[in-house]
């Protein structure tokens, strides 16, 4: 399975409450790929090998069955509704977490367009920095774990590159 991330809507052990403060038992979770009503899965545990329900139908105590909620690498749109899909609230463009951000620093020599990165697969969650300037995204790819420069840094240079 792909990874998954503890969500930072309800991760775990969440309870959640009506507008009047009441647990929201029996209340709704649905959840979508951010801005759209398309149904994104959501994992029951690290593995993310068992999809939750969508929706996802809360317990008694207003929390989420089994504790908690695991996200793919993506974002999400919640949407809290009672138990008779009375809106409570939206929450759009919610992260997975994405992990740990890693930074790997190397020193350009003027040639050397291509360094490894060793996990690094997502050109959206990855930032350069060369002596301290971000360098926009089409200056750069990925490929596999390696970044490329469409042009070698200079002699000398401090590149940052900071990763999920």
């Amino acid at each position: 399975m792909s990874n998954v991330n503890l969500s930072a809507f309800g991760g775990v052990g969440w309870q959640f409450f009506d507008n009047n403060g009441v647990p929201l038992a029996g209340g709704l979770i649905y959840t979508y790929e951010a801005g759209t009503t398309t149904p994104q899965a959501t994992y029951t545990t690290s593995a993310g090998t068992t999809a939750h329900t969508n929706p996802i139908v809360l317990n008694s105590a207003g929390r989420v069955p089994g504790g908690e909620i695991w996200l793919l690498f993506a974002s999400y749109k919640f949407v809290l509704q009672t138990s008779a899909a009375v809106l409570i609230a939206t929450y759009d463009n919610v992260t997975s977490g994405a992990g740990i951000t890693t930074i790997s620093n190397f020193t350009g020599d003027g040639t050397t367009v291509s360094f490894a990165l060793g996990n690094a697969t997502n050109e959206n969650t990855t930032n350069v920095y060369i002596n301290g300037v971000y360098q926009q995204k089409n200056t750069y790819t990925l490929s596999g774990s390696n970044l490329v420069f469409s042009e070698a840094p200079p002699d000398t240079s401090s590149i940052e590159v900071s990763f999920i």
